[in-house]
């Protein structure tokens, strides 16, 4: 199956804590990182969601925000993933930005261009992808 989301990890479901609408599902990567996800426990029952199984966790580009330097903030995004910049693709209106994770995984961000000069964003720079928890959908390999 091809997708139009940038952001395709496939891993293992390492924690599933159950809600009366949604549930968490943490998710560990091959390389180590982890991903939580959001979902709806209708979601959990039709796919079989469960601790061992495994996941596909999609996240499209654009929903991944971006930070650099030291940041005097918390955020509320689950998903605070620290690494390098491994690759910048400006174009007329946007960049895209590739961050390599500690574990192997990349993750892609589609940022204005506006936004890729004020956050220094260039190859070797660290920078941290935020993504919403409720921002990862998951499936599961037929």
């Amino acid at each position: 199956m091809n997708v139009s989301a940038r952001n395709v990890f496939e891993g293992k479901i390492t924690e599933l804590t159950d809600g009366a609408v949604n549930a968490e599902v943490e998710i560990i990567l091959a390389g180590g990182d982890k991903i939580i996800a959001i979902v709806t426990e209708a979601s959990v029952k039709s796919l079989g969601l469960g601790v061992g199984k495994a996941v596909v966790a999609y996240v499209k580009a654009p929903w991944v925000m971006l930070m650099t330097g030291l940041q005097d903030v918390k955020f509320s995004a689950r998903n605070q993933l620290a690494g390098k910049v491994s690759a910048v693709n400006r174009g007329a209106v946007n960049t895209e930005v590739a961050v390599t994770l500690a574990g192997g995984s990349v993750v892609h961000a589609v940022v204005t261009n506006e936004a890729a000069v004020e956050l220094g964003l260039a190859t070797g720079v660290e920078a941290t992808a935020l993504i919403k928890a409720s921002n990862v959908i998951l499936g599961v390999p037929a």
